[in-house]
């Protein structure tokens, strides 16, 4: 029995906390099925993204790629388009690469460690498809569980580090239900997410309290241990909504590499002193344009993992006869703009210009 959690009798907290799952359990449209591609999809969504969000999102993917075949043969644009709004999309085209693996190997992996050869899946990835519908006994370590686990044995070990993942795995496969791993993971995660909360944990709902060392000594609020995460940097950003005299937008697809890759943006860059409203007409000028009207949208941010986006926002209006168009742009009508994969922060301003 490993020694953080040899204080616990594995088949009653089994018993506590499966039925308590099969009680309380959310109702997900990825929780009603075994197809492990569809949840592969979930899980890659709702890697950084709350599950709650992912739903409307997943529902949309799965309907336009049903299966492997459709999502390995759609086009980037299309692809992209599906999770625009999601972010991450390293994680889109990850999953786009899995699927070819699998149409060329004409089966879906069906043990962890041949799923984590998939592209852009990691170990929690892996363990939650092939418990879930192979019904391995593999651990699905998340930050729910890290959470969890953590107080259930008192483990003051900092969950960021890699080896401390060593820890928290042979805890969780000493628990583990071998006949439900699936669910035994994922009443793990839920009583991560719905009672063992990073704040304030409901300790009095939760159904295996009776086990849980930081409840019982009173230590809840000190765990897990996690080195406090490097701040992002902040970028102070013009953003230019440029309309030509036939009122079509000026809008440039970004690098091929990098954040937003491949994404459509309006005209943005950063800027480090000046009023940003002047920096913006200055360079529509240099480029050709006679610039005619210009009205503020405001100031807002859009966080990354590591950056900010600080943008202040403008409606131009130009004379665009002699712009010299540069490498990606070109004019679209506003009609036009759902057909092109637009930076997320972008989207807010055009919903707020087309209301």
């Amino acid at each position: 029995m490993n020694e953080h959690v040899k204080h616990i009798n594995k088949t009653e907290f089994q018993a506590d906390i499966l039925g308590w799952y099969q009680q309380v359990k959310r109702d997900f449209p990825f929780r009603g099925t075994k197809n492990p591609y569809h949840i592969l999809v979930s899980e890659i969504m709702s890697q950084q993204t709350q599950i709650t969000a992912v739903v409307p999102y997943y529902n949309k993917f799965i309907a336009l790629f049903p299966t492997t075949k459709e999502l390995a043969h759609t086009d980037e644009a299309t692809l992209l388009k599906a999770w625009e709004g999601l972010g991450y999309y390293s994680r889109a085209r990850n999953l786009q690469a899995s699927a070819k693996m699998v149409e060329e190997a004409g089966h879906f992996p069906n043990t962890y460690h041949e799923i984590l050869q998939l592209k852009g899946v990691g170990p929690y990835t892996a363990a939650a498809v092939a418990s879930i519908v192979f019904n391995e006994p593999t651990p699905a370590i998340d930050g729910n569980v890290f959470r969890v686990i953590s107080r259930l044995g008192a483990i003051f070990d900092d969950i960021t580090k890699p080896a401390t993942r060593k820890v928290f795995e042979a805890c969780t496969s000493t628990l583990i239900c071998e006949v439900h791993p699936g669910d035994f993971n994922q009443s793990l995660i839920e009583l991560g997410a719905l009672i063992c909360t990073p704040k304030s944990p409901k300790c009095l709902e939760c159904p295996v309290r009776t086990y849980c060392l930081a409840y019982q000594q009173g230590i809840d609020d000190q765990l897990p241990v996690k080195k406090k995460a490097v701040q992002p940097t902040k970028v102070r950003l013009v953003v230019g909504v440029v309309e030509n005299e036939w009122g079509e937008w000026l809008i440039g697809k970004r690098p091929e590499t990098g954040l937003l890759a491949n994404f459509y943006a309006f005209k943005q860059f950063e800027y480090e002193a000046g009023e940003p409203e002047d920096v913006l007409v200055a360079d529509l000028i240099e480029t050709g344009c006679r610039v005619r009207e210009v009205g503020s949208l405001g100031f807002s941010k859009h966080v990354f993992s590591h950056r900010v986006w600080e943008m202040e926002a403008y409606q131009v209006t130009v004379d665009a006869a002699g712009y010299v168009m540069q490498e990606g742009e070109l004019w679209v009508r506003p009609g036009e703009m759902k057909n092109y994969p637009l930076a997320i922060a972008h989207v807010r301003i055009v919903e707020g210009l087309l209301r």
